[in-house]
């Protein structure tokens, strides 16, 4: 076996190894997200606005600073448009 082909087969392997751990990683994430539409089910039956559930779930993952300015362009376009 020359020198080549042992690197194209060590190439190859890698390669192999990385796709397969994204595919893992993908059926990880449709498992995730599976469950975590499970939950939002759970909250709509028992009555919570699911809308408004995720929009807190965004504006927990933000820095609190990023949220107050985004809060304040949003009251001050509000303002603008005679809707607060």
């Amino acid at each position: 076996m020359s020198e080549a082909t042992a690197d194209t087969n060590v190439a190859a392997d890698e390669l192999r190894a990385f796709l397969e751990r994204i595919e893992r990683l993908e059926e990880e994430k449709k498992t995730i997200a599976d469950d975590i539409k499970d939950v939002y089910g759970e909250a709509k039956g028992r009555g919570y606005d699911t809308k408004v559930i995720r929009k807190i779930v965004s504006l927990r993952k933000q820095d609190v600073n990023e949220r107050q300015e985004h809060e304040a362009i949003l009251e001050l376009y509000l303002q603008a448009l005679g809707m607060a």
